[in-house]
């Protein structure tokens, strides 16, 4: 072939095919980047809602996940894959590119949650039912490591299951008073680290952005257990002496999760259990600074990607409210009242705009939060955890 000829016909050959082991294709315009997809539970139905963030539409809907009543969420590395922990124990895997389960396993008798390992190869579950954590190959669902949380030859519930940096896992068990850290940096040998006597019944737990710190909720007294992830032998101390039930105890129905926290810059904005109030908490020193006044009993507290504004829904009978709170002045600044039975609240990657799911309304709004006008509005079935493929990046989520 001669040199011309030859320069031609590169230069009519894609660049992707001229790749080893890429083939050339003509543009799919129904193709969709993971980033701009997003997962809404509809609990009634064992049914998963697959929406686009950005065109703001539901694109299908994925059946025959079990008991959803209680479910929760977490993404693989590449956004393409979610795993849901369903309340019936089940572990399962969807596709959300191709919209079909992919792997399904009845793991537990009941379990409330799950994380993801730092890299990406591990799922863990934790269950109430019979207690414990088990570890699953993210690629397969094959049982990677199974542990009892058995104190005293009892069995434990446990909650407040964390990711952490090195492949580790961190949890609490409500029945034995501890926290419990579980290191699979080598898979085939993990170590556990106990630490015991941290507070009465830890209920919920979660780690800060950084990794640094680990706070769990105590039920059966005031207060809060911190764990700082950094020291070479991390102890459990008690924080926020006032923090608690309030003055009239309240069922754990009515508790909210502490994953509903948020850290905005320095400060941490949390539900003051029993209160109509938003804590906020000095997260150098772990000291409150401040208490602000909100509608009701606050269930979730999450603040915007920027830190700028706090978004707060609440218990029963205020479900029905939104309120924003404004970082800066610590005021509220709009209530909203996007529907009955507000469950949850999602914000886009980047904030611009936040989903509310409405269960009694069967309804999910999308609002923008700087003007605070509703974009669009979703016809979802008995809709409540909101769950985009952004938190794949994140720590804790």
């Amino acid at each position: 072939m001669k040199r011309r000829h030859l320069l031609t016909g590169v230069a009519a050959t894609p660049a992707l095919a001229l790749l080893p082991g890429c083939a050339a294709f003509a543009p799919n315009e129904a193709s969709v980047g993971t980033g701009d997809l997003g997962v809404v539970i509809e609990r009634s139905r064992g049914t998963l809602a697959l929406v686009n963030t950005s065109s703001r539409t539901l694109l299908a809907e994925i059946g025959g996940l079990g008991d959803l009543s209680h479910a929760s969420v977490v993404f693989s590395r590449d956004g393409a894959s979610a795993f849901v922990f369903g309340r019936d124990g089940a572990l399962t895997r969807v596709n959300l590119l191709t919209r079909r389960i992919t792997a399904r396993l009845m793991q537990a008798g009941n379990s409330i949650g799950g994380a993801i390992s730092q890299d990406g190869t591990l799922v863990a579950a934790q269950n109430y039912t019979p207690g414990g954590v088990k570890v699953f190959d993210a690629n397969t669902l094959a049982l990677v490591a199974d542990i009892p949380a058995m104190v005293d030859g009892k069995a434990s519930r446990v909650v407040g299951l964390s990711d952490l940096p090195g492949n580790r896992f961190i949890f609490s068990l409500f029945d034995a008073d501890a926290i419990w850290i579980a290191d699979l940096s080598d898979r085939a040998k993990p170590v556990i680290t106990k630490l015991g006597g941290i507070g009465h019944q830890p209920y919920d737990g979660l780690v800060t952005p950084d990794g640094r710190h680990y706070i769990a909720g105590l039920f059966g007294e005031d207060g809060l257990a911190l764990v700082d992830l950094w020291d070479d032998a991390p102890k459990a101390r008690r924080i926020l002496a006032g923090y608690g039930r309030g003055e009239v105890p309240l069922p754990v129905y009515k508790m909210p999760h502490l994953r509903g926290w948020s850290v905005a810059g320095r400060h941490a904005y949390l539900p003051a259990i029993g209160h109509h109030e938003v804590l906020v908490v000095d997260t150098t020193t772990w000291q409150e600074t401040a208490r602000i006044q909100v509608a009701g009993q606050p269930v979730f507290v999450i603040a915007r990607p920027d830190g700028r504004q706090v978004w707060v829904n609440f218990a029963v009978p205020d479900y029905h409210r939104v309120q924003v709170i404004d970082t800066v002045s610590r005021q509220v600044v709009r209530t909203l009242e996007p529907g009955k039975a507000v469950l949850h609240m999602e914000f886009t990657p980047r904030g611009e705009a936040v989903w509310i799911s409405s269960r009694d309304d069967n309804r999910v709004s999308v609002i923008d939060t700087q003007h605070f006008v509703t974009l669009a509005t979703l016809t979802i079935d008995s809709p409540s955890g909101v769950f985009f493929t952004s938190r794949a990046a994140r720590m804790g989520f």
